[in-house]
C-alpha cells in the first residue's frame, strides 16, 4: 500500500505535524550544513526550506523506516545546493548595470533611428542626386574626384549636391512643422 487511506485533510495535518518535528529535529544541523557548503546564510535558509518542501512531498520517505531520517535530509539539502550551483554556472553572468559600471556597449538605438531616417530622406532624392552625395559625404571625395568618377562637370556636382542638401532640409524641417499645413508635393527631380 503507498500510504494511509485517511482522508486528504486528515492526512495533511499529520504530514504538517511530521514536517514540524522534523524541522524541531533536525532544522539547525540542516541550516548549519547549509551555510557551511553555500557560505551564504541567506540562500542556506532557502536551501533548507526547499528540504522541508520536498520532506513534506515525500512524506513517507521519512517513515519507511530504510536509512536515517538526518541523512535522507542531508542529501536532499546536498542535491539542492549542487543543482543551484551547476544552474548558476550554466547561465551567464549577470551583470548590474549602475553609473559606477555601465554597460560594455551604449544602447545605440538613436543612431540606428538617425541612420534609417537619413537613408529614407535619400531614398526620396533623384539617382543623380543621391550619387552626387554618396560620393561627396560617404566617399569624402573632392568635388573634382566626385565629377571624374560620374563623368559630369564639376559645376554640375556642385548644383546638384545643392539642390539635393535643399530638399533634405525641407524633408527634415517636415517634422518640425507637423502642424503646419503642407502644400502638396509635385514631382521634384531637378537634374542641373
Amino acid at each position: 500500500m503507498a500510504g494511509p487511506l485517511w482522508p486528504r485533510s486528515r492526512r495533511g495535518s499529520t504530514d504538517e505535524a511530521l514536517i514540524r518535528s522534523v524541522y524541531e529535529e533536525h532544522g539547525q544541523a540542516l541550516l548549519a550544513y547549509a551555510t557551511r557548503l553555500t557560505g551564504d546564510r541567506a540562500a542556506a535558509e532557502d536551501v533548507v526550506q526547499e528540504t522541508l518542501i520536498r520532506a513534506w512531498r515525500h512524506s513517507d520517505a521519512l517513515v519507511n523506516g530504510k536509512g536515517s531520517v538526518r541523512g535522507w535530509l542531508l542529501t536532499v539539502t546536498r542535491n539542492i545546493i549542487t543543482d543551484r550551483y551547476r544552474a548558476k554556472a550554466a547561465r551567464p553572468a549577470e551583470v548590474a548595470g549602475s553609473p559606477a559600471t555601465p554597460p560594455v556597449e551604449e544602447d545605440h538605438a538613436d543612431s540606428v533611428v538617425d541612420a534609417m531616417t537619413v537613408m529614407g530622406a535619400l531614398d526620396r532624392l533623384s539617382a543623380e542626386h543621391r550619387d552626387v552625395l554618396t560620393e561627396l559625404y560617404y566617399r569624402q571625395r573632392t568635388v573634382a574626384e566626385v565629377a571624374d568618377t560620374l563623368g559630369i562637370p564639376p559645376g554640375t556636382v556642385k548644383s546638384r549636391s545643392h539642390y539635393a542638401l535643399k530638399a533634405l532640409r525641407e524633408t527634415f524641417g517636415e517634422g518640425d512643422r507637423q502642424s503646419a499645413p503642407r502644400k502638396p508635393a509635385g514631382p521634384r527631380k531637378v537634374v542641373a
